[in-house]
């Protein structure tokens, strides 16, 4: 595997996903694949479990790992073709990539969407950019419109859980006080809308519809309690609008996910991505249930990432 940025870079999820729980069951069986070589991870945007999860996965496998923050440990890169750098940045990212290129075997970004311009985020400019300078194996830490290390930890998550060979899974909008992007969500959908195990819908207020390439035919619920009806697994998630880019159209506190809500589901099991805004997307009582899986989740964006690796290394 070269290149790790959504679910089309998988040739087999099947045989990825056993991977990661034969990795997960024996996480230091597989250090002859890292011994000498070293993951580089570049962080445009702040970070706890993509950071952590993946230096982890990285000594997992036997491997040296280096972090960087763009324009906080390094200088100020310059994204733009054809700028006169007679301003704020000090480095030109063509020339970066290139360089960080020399100093690991595999290379991470993470970068966020601006969410003011649809057509730059939407044509992942900034990932494309470095992709264009880099040579290395190369997996996304998160891009402006797809997290797929999020959700093949998602994915193991739910197959851990489940009872039963094809549960419902459902993933529903929540209230939030900011305009969010709409890479989590782009990229559950893009998996579960091609995985045929599961039963895979989507609920949201009319308006929050996401770009029809990720959802593809999985139907859209604009009723949540009808949505909900014997769920398995209810993924709670906020965005912002795709239609009228990145704004935020409705701050409607009903769509929280509270006890009742669960009470719809068929002893249905919570996700969540973190962070998360406590009785804002989600109520202490929910989150804090033994049905909470925002936990396990985290703990398997260990593996998720350690299973890219290995395929990138092997």
């Amino acid at each position: 595997m070269q290149k790790f940025t959504s679910f089309f870079d998988v040739p087999d999820y099947k045989k990825l996903l056993q991977k990661a729980l034969e990795i997960k069951q024996n996480p230091f069986d597989f250090q002859m694949f890292g011994k000498n070589k070293t993951i580089g991870l570049l962080f445009l945007n702040p970070s706890l479990r993509t950071r952590l999860s993946s230096v982890k996965a990285a000594y997992n496998l036997g491997a040296n790992v280096w972090v960087l923050n763009a324009g906080a440990d390094s200088w100020q890169l310059e994204m733009s073709d054809g700028t006169i750098m007679d301003g704020n940045s000090q480095e030109h990212i063509k020339e970066a990539i290139q360089v960080m290129n020399q100093y690991c075997d595999i290379l991470g970004v993470r970068t966020f969407p601006c969410l003011t311009d649809k057509q730059k985020d939407y044509s992942e400019e900034v990932m494309n950019k470095i992709l264009q300078n880099c040579t290395k194996p190369y997996i996304s830490l998160e891009s402006a419109t797809l997290h797929p290390l999020q959700t093949f930890a998602d994915l193991i998550t739910i197959e851990e859980h489940k009872t039963k060979p094809k549960p419902k899974v459902v993933l529903t909008w929540a209230p939030h006080p900011k305009a969010l992007p709409q890479a989590v969500p782009n990229s559950f959908a893009e998996w579960f809308s091609n995985i045929n195990e599961v039963d895979f819908v989507i609920t949201h207020p009319i308006g929050y519809e996401l770009d029809i390439k990720f959802t593809q035919n999985t139907p859209i619920i604009y009723d949540q309690n009808e949505a909900l009806q014997n769920a398995d697994f209810v993924y709670a998630k906020n965005w912002s609008s795709y239609s009228e880019y990145g704004k935020i159209l409705s701050q409607d506190k009903s769509w929280i996910i509270d006890k009742n809500k669960m009470q719809h589901t068929d002893n249905g099991k919570f996700m969540h991505c973190l962070p998360v805004r406590r009785n804002v997307i989600v109520t202490d009582e929910v989150l804090d249930s033994e049905n909470s899986l925002v936990i396990h989740q985290a703990n398997n964006r260990t593996f998720s990432a350690q299973t890219i690796f290995h395929e990138m290394l092997k």
